[in-house]
């Protein structure tokens, strides 16, 4: 590998692992908003939003941090009044109570238009309109969850030099990568897999979502015969599969809970950084691999999740814990001794596994996902390690990775279209 291709990678990786508080989807809109309000200069007194399909249906139901509320129009209203476009994916980072007391008075006062862009150039897709008399300003997000196209006040376009080009190339790039990489390059990988354990600790002492990682930490530590979790002691156990499954999931339960807590992204994502660093984190903390062979771990894990979104695109009615947790599964096969082969046998039995799991929105219950992701990764890591796999005759896996990858991304990205619109359909109709 090239040096100039390696500096390409680690740029890439540096631009799609970054940390962000909340739920990225309704973040997006609360960025976009608080840069149409920074172009305004002042509080507007109308704001219109149209969001692409995919935005929309992944804000519905998650909650805003420190607001005890969830959906849009507290996140746009937060992003109006409190939100700073400089902190990105953190844009809410300066909420208070008195802040969140003020935005709810103002959602009353300016209550914003929303509608869902159904011609949206890209599945990832957000235009603010803000006004003030008869002044307006107006900002644009499309493509990924931080990238302006269209920041104006006297209608000038601005250039992002952020390019959404394929910088990865193949399955045998991220892996020379992560195993050669200077590890000082890597380093805020350790710092994000660290991140997103205390967000896991944290949920363990509150009361969020669903309380799955919460009930699995306290079961795997129950050791008294008389205890009501006995039955389910039993079952999960003080082991490293339960704590993987009860940190990794309890981050979730925090972050989908609204919880003031930042954790490391991959690809726009918290769940998918969650998914793909805390099992490794776990696993090489637990075996007392040094800061070597857990760097280069993550960074496998990390990259393998980044070049599979590539094709695939940052939403789509694919559940990003499918890739996530295909990332953690290479990432532990490598940890467990395994080279670049036993890394690709992982990945097909993720993709002979899990491949279908839909996203229907971010929510609590995208905890109980992000658990039967990272539990196939643990069982297909053991797998490929003993050369089982799923092979060519298999339904959508083929020989070569990189085809097999490509084939899940197609049904993601190109196959799953009319999924997303009966998904959204069932979800703004229930009754």
């Amino acid at each position: 590998m090239t040096n100039h291709k390696s500096s390409d990678i680690l740029t890439l990786l540096h631009r799609e692992v970054v940390p962000a508080i909340g739920c990225t989807e309704p973040m997006c809109v609360a960025l976009c908003v608080a840069r149409a309000k920074e172009q305004l200069g002042c509080e507007p007194d109308a704001i219109t939003v149209s969001v692409s399909k995919n935005i929309y249906k992944n804000a519905m139901g998650v909650g805003i941090p420190c607001t005890g509320m969830s959906g849009l129009p507290i996140a746009i209203a937060l992003g109006a009044t409190v939100g700073k476009s400089a902190y990105e994916l953190e844009v809410l980072r300066d909420t208070t109570p008195e802040a969140v007391a003020y935005a709810k008075s103002y959602m009353q006062r300016v209550p914003p238009t929303i509608r869902i862009a159904h011609d949206a150039p890209d599945m990832l897709y957000v235009h603010v309109q803000v006004s003030k008399g008869s002044k307006t300003a107006e900002a644009t997000i499309q493509g990924s969850h931080t990238h302006f196209t269209e920041h104006e006040v006297t209608n000038t376009e601005l250039t992002n030099s952020e390019t959404h080009q394929h910088v990865v190339s193949s399955l045998r790039e991220v892996y020379d990568f992560a195993l050669n990489v200077p590890l000082a390059d890597v380093q805020f990988l350790m710092d994000g897999a660290k991140m997103n354990m205390a967000a896991a600790e944290k949920s363990f002492m509150g009361s969020y979502g669903h309380g799955l990682g919460r009930l699995l930490h306290t079961v795997s530590n129950q050791h008294l015969t008389n205890s009501p979790h006995t039955q389910m002691s039993n079952i999960f156990g003080d082991t490293l599969f339960t704590k993987i499954l009860c940190y990794t999931c309890g981050a979730c339960d925090a972050r989908m809970s609204g919880a003031m807590v930042p954790v490391m992204s991959n690809s726009g994502s918290g769940n998918q950084g969650i998914s793909c660093s805390i099992p490794v984190y776990l696993y090489a903390l637990e075996h007392n691999m040094d800061e070597e062979q857990t760097l280069r771990a993550l960074t496998l894990s990390n990259l393998t999740v980044v070049y599979i979104k590539q094709s695939l695109g940052r939403l789509s009615a694919l559940c990003g814990c499918v890739v996530a947790a295909t990332g953690s599964a290479a990432g532990l096969t490598y940890l467990m001794g395994g080279q670049y082969d036993e890394v690709t046998f992982a990945i097909k039995n993720m993709i002979a596994n899990i491949s279908g799991m839909i996203c229907d929105g971010a929510k609590p219950a995208c905890a109980l996902k992000v658990t039967s992701g990272v539990a196939t990764a643990v069982l297909s890591a053991s797998m490929a390690m003993h050369h089982s796999f799923a092979e060519a005759t298999e339904g959508i896996v083929e020989n070569d990775i990189d085809r097999t990858i490509h084939n899940l991304t197609r049904i993601g990205h190109d196959g799953m279209c009319q999924t997303d619109d009966l998904i959204i359909d069932i979800m703004t109709n229930k009754q």
